[in-house]
C-alpha cells in the first residue's frame, strides 16, 4: 500500500506512469449517536481504502491512497447542535472533481472515489469528469455494500441506519477505546423517510442513533468467512470482505482496470 502523502512529486509522477490506480477516499464529520466519536466515517474509510490497497498490492496492482477528506454535507445532522462540519453538496461535488482532475492532469488514468458516507451521492461528479476527461482518464464511484455485509454477517431484521449495531461492531473491533460503551443503549426513535429532502435526524431520534446498537458485537467482524458482494456493471468490479485480525476490502478493480494497472 502506497499513501501518496508520503511520496515527493517525483515519485508521484512515476507512479502514474506506471499506471498505478488512485484511490480517493472520501469521509465525514457528523454526530454517531452517543457512543462514537463524530470522526467514525472518515477513520472507517481510511482503514478500508487502506485494506484494499494493501489486497490489491498482493495481487498484483499498484493503487495510491490519498489522503481521506474528512467534510462533506451533512445537513440532516445540523438538529443536534454540535459535532458537525457541513459543506453544501455543489461545493462537495465541486472539490471532488477538481481533485479527480487533478490526478488526471498528473497522468492518472483509473481512479477510484470510495464514500465513507453512503448519504454522499458522488455519481453526478464523477459522469461530469468521466464526460470531460474521455480518452484521458476515467472515474469510478462504487455502490456501497455495507447493508449486505451486514445482512450476512449480522441480523437482517435490525437493518439500523445510523451508528448502529453494524457500525458499532466495527468500531468494536478496530478500535474498542474509541467507543462509549457504558452509553450505547437502544434508545426511543421513529422510523425514518429516507426519501425526506429535508431530512433531519433529530426529528426521529434524540440521540442521533437510527437502529439498535445494544446487537452490535467484535465477534461479528472476526469471524474467519469471506463475504462477497456482487457488483453492479457501473461498478469498478467487485468487493471482497474478509473478516480476519483486521477489517480488510479489496478486489475493486474491474477487468478494465486490471489492463491498466498489472505491470
Amino acid at each position: 500500500m502506497v499513501q501518496f502523502a508520503d511520496l515527493t512529486y517525483r515519485e508521484i509522477e512515476h507512479l502514474a506512469e506506471q499506471g498505478c490506480l488512485a484511490l480517493v477516499p472520501t469521509g465525514c464529520t457528523e454526530q454517531q449517536g452517543p457512543h462514537l466519536p463524530v470522526s467514525f466515517d472518515t477513520w472507517l474509510v481510511d482503514v478500508i481504502a487502506r485494506a484494499a490497497a494493501d489486497e490489491a498490492s498482493s495481487l498484483g496492482f499498484c493503487v495510491l491512497v490519498l489522503p481521506v477528506m474528512p467534510f462533506g454535507p451533512t445537513p440532516e445532522h445540523r438538529g443536534f447542535g454540535s459535532g458537525y462540519i457541513d459543506l453544501p453538496r455543489d461545493l462537495h461535488e465541486a472539490v471532488i472533481e477538481h481533485v479527480l482532475s487533478s490526478l488526471a492532469d498528473q497522468g492518472f488514468r483509473r481512479i477510484v472515489v470510495w464514500r465513507g458516507c453512503g448519504g454522499h451521492d458522488l455519481h453526478q461528479a464523477v459522469i461530469r469528469f468521466n464526460e470531460q476527461h474521455a480518452g484521458q482518464a476515467k472515474a469510478f464511484v462504487p455502490d456501497l455494500p455495507y447493508h449486505a455485509i451486514w445482512c450476512r454477517v449480522g441480523d437482517p431484521s435490525n437493518p439500523g441506519g445510523h451508528a448502529d449495531a453494524f457500525a458499532t461492531s466495527l468500531a468494536l473491533h478496530l478500535r474498542p477505546e474509541m467507543v462509549r460503551r457504558e452509553l450505547i443503549a437502544n434508545l426511543p426513535q421513529k422510523p425514518v423517510d429516507w426519501d425526506d429532502p429535508k431530512l433531519d435526524f433529530a426529528h426521529y431520534s434524540a440521540s442521533g442513533v437510527i437502529g439498535d446498537p445494544t446487537q452490535a458485537s467484535p465477534e461479528r467482524c472476526r469471524r474467519g468467512r469471506s463475504h462477497r458482494v456482487p457488483a453492479r456493471q457501473s461498478d469498478v468490479g467487485h468487493i471482497r470482505i474478509e473478516h480476519r485480525n483486521a477489517f480488510s476490502v479489496g478486489r475493486i478493480f474491474s477487468r478494465d482496470s486490471r489492463m491498466h494497472l498489472r505491470r
